[in-house]
């Protein structure tokens, strides 16, 4: 049984629309209109609406009665989209091209390992204080491990923003057959002259199934990682 969240059908189509208006109207403000921007302006609105579920089409006939919800929201979404907009083209993503294109996707055709976000965070061992400013690297044998898309980065920086946290979203991997089991083999890797080098192996379970573009994230947490300053760890045994 699959979960239906219609609000985000409601924000997909109301940003595009607002997106078309737009750019029909000339773009005055001269706004970027990228995919990369109307992703994260759709991000912007669904972070701040109440999410509405359903499970059948019966449930989604009665929200399309609801007229005063389905105006209100609609009314809301548009405020918020306009906002987020202007927020996104004041704040562009560094890796996007802005430039009106949407970048290659390489989409499999057959069963495919979809592996999920792998997360977790690192620590100052001395001080127990979350780290920024210190990159961390996924491997798989002896190469970076490629992201799921541009918005994913390897190595992963390590920001004040979000102290200690790391995340990453391995691209999918092509499969012989579907519901097949997989362990993946990674390690982490943090190399930095204020800390010894650490390398952290893991596995991580997948199960083979076709591919989808709006696949669902799920996630992989690893436990706490610590650093020590060079010969700390030996120190205190």
């Amino acid at each position: 049984m699959e979960l239906h969240n219609v609000s985000k059908d409601i924000v997909f189509r109301a940003v595009q629309n607002i997106f078309d208006a737009i750019e029909e109207k000339g773009n005055l403000e001269d706004l970027c209109l990228c995919e990369q921007c109307k992703m994260d302006t759709i991000c912007y609105v669904l972070n701040r609406i109440e999410p509405h579920y359903v499970i059948s089409n019966r449930g989604i006939s009665h929200i399309e009665r609801d007229w005063a919800w389905r105006q209100q929201i609609e009314a809301d979404v548009a405020t918020l989209a306009y906002k987020g907009l202007r927020i996104v083209n004041h704040k562009q993503r560094p890796t996007a091209t802005h430039n009106g294109t949407t970048p290659e996707k390489k989409v499999s055709k057959g069963p495919v390992f979809d592996i999920p976000t792998v997360i977790g965070r690192m620590f100052d061992g001395k001080t127990f204080a979350p780290l920024a400013d210190i990159k961390v690297e996924l491997w798989c044998g002896s190469e970076l491990v490629p992201m799921r898309n541009q918005n994913w980065q390897n190595p992963f920086t390590l920001v004040s923003k979000t102290p200690g946290t790391y995340t990453f979203w391995p691209a999918s991997v092509p499969a012989e057959a579907v519901d097949m089991n997989r362990l993946f083999d990674y390690f982490l890797k943090v190399e930095d002259p204020r800390y010894e080098t650490v390398t952290n192996y893991f596995k991580v379970p997948v199960v083979s199934g076709h591919p989808s573009e709006q696949a669902s994230i799920k996630t992989f947490k690893l436990p706490d990682i610590y650093l020590f300053p060079p010969g700390e760890a030996e120190i205190n045994g």
